[in-house]
């Protein structure tokens, strides 16, 4: 089934400790520290796969975890990065947060955005070496990743998007000019998700054209099915508007481009293409709206295929063409709205016998977190500041 929405948790990777170890060997009892950094945790990646048409895959899998990094061991070693994590979502994929602010756009092929980002690895007791501290017995404690739930919305990218109200022909007439092969019944409602299909002309050049649910007056407020397609729609750069020629057409229009009014997002400012279809029942239906955004009215008839090939030829250049992308390799290829968190002013230390916080102290809640993924046990001894208590 075809799926426009998820909601899945995202994990980061937890930074690895540094080493707390001191040089042992044969003649040398009393070696300074050498305990290695821990490496960083790892990412949680989006990126946009033109292979993949909807979310499903993420209905199924709830939450995403990216690998720790590895502790520092002695003689100076540092622990390996956690490895990444790339989710794979369709080109036109928006991330929301827990807001439902936009995050990120992924709209065009190739895009990828670092959505939850590793903690950073500790450093050893090795970087502590001073002047003043010969012998320093603590490291740092890799801080946990970064955890965020979001929701994934779909929207379409398509050159041309069908409308119009349920029976009008959409699904006959996708399946007339492109490769789709949708469910075609002589019943309202017979489309009830949205359809992809590739339209090809003689010289190689190809379109893309939905089909979206057919609308119905209220749509735009909840009404029937349309309203949740009725985003499938932003991207088109071009409305095709399929009429059933054996009802009054001005009417229809009316009633549809209404609809497109009353949801926004500049749905009624976009050209149109007018298919009177159904013309074996009318053979000469009369249209009498004249408005700037319709480009072109078509007469034809998907039963019989009266008027088809000349729609498909001419859809080529009524359609107008993408916009170039400028974007050069300097430039980042995704949008972001989620401003950078600031750097964590505090740092947990893992000492003997527990764990101390250096810097500002954190809340309560945070300080929590960090011990838990520290893998702190009861009776630990944490010292903040001039404090110092044991873990319940």
């Amino acid at each position: 089934m075809f799926s426009d929405r998820a909601r899945i948790q995202l994990q980061a990777g937890k930074g690895g400790d540094g080493g707390l170890s001191f040089r042992r060997e044969k003649f040398v009892p009393k070696g300074g520290p050498d305990g290695g950094d821990g490496g960083r945790g790892g990412d949680v990646i989006l990126c946009a796969d033109p292979s993949l048409r909807d979310l499903s895959s993420l209905q199924r899998r709830r939450s995403v975890k990216a690998g720790r990094g590895e502790n520092g061991r002695g003689a100076r070693k540092h622990g390996a990065d956690g490895d990444d994590v790339e989710v794979r979502v369709p080109v036109g994929t928006q991330v929301l947060n827990e807001d439902g602010d936009l995050v990120a756009d992924l709209a065009h092929v190739g895009a990828r955005v670092v959505l939850a980002r590793g903690g950073q690895g500790g450093r050893g007791n090795a970087r502590f070496v001073s002047s003043t501290r010969q012998v320093p017995r603590f490291a740092e404690v890799g801080p946990p990743g970064e955890e965020l739930e979001v929701e994934l919305q779909l929207k379409l990218l398509a050159d041309a998007a069908l409308v119009g109200l349920p029976n009008a022909g959409k699904s006959s007439l996708i399946a007339r000019i492109s490769n789709a092969r949708p469910k075609v019944a002589d019943y309202p409602f017979t489309t009830l998700q949205p359809v992809l299909g590739t339209v090809e002309a003689p010289d190689g050049r190809q379109l893309v054209v939905a089909d979206v649910p057919g609308l119905i007056e209220g749509a735009s407020e909840g009404v029937g099915l349309g309203h949740e397609f009725l985003a499938h729609l932003e991207r088109a750069r071009t409305l095709v508007h399929v009429i059933d020629a054996s009802e009054p057409p001005d009417e229809q229009w009316r009633t549809i481009d209404a609809e497109l009014g009353a949801y926004g997002a500049g749905l009624d400012e976009r050209p149109q293409i007018v298919v009177l279809n159904k013309i074996d029942l009318e053979p000469d239906p009369v249209f009498a709206i004249e408005d700037e955004r319709i480009v072109a009215v078509f007469r034809l008839s998907c039963a019989t295929g009266e008027g088809v090939d000349d729609f498909r030829r001419r859809l080529f250049t009524l359609v107008p063409e993408p916009e170039v992308d400028e974007r050069t390799d300097e430039l980042a290829d995704y949008l972001v709205y989620r401003p950078e968190a600031k750097a964590r002013s505090w740092r947990l230390l893992r000492v003997e016998g527990g764990y101390r916080v250096l810097g500002t102290p954190p809340s309560d809640e945070e300080l929590e977190r960090a011990l838990k993924a520290a893998g702190a046990r009861k009776g630990a001894t944490i010292e903040v500041g001039d404090e110092e208590f044991e873990l319940a």
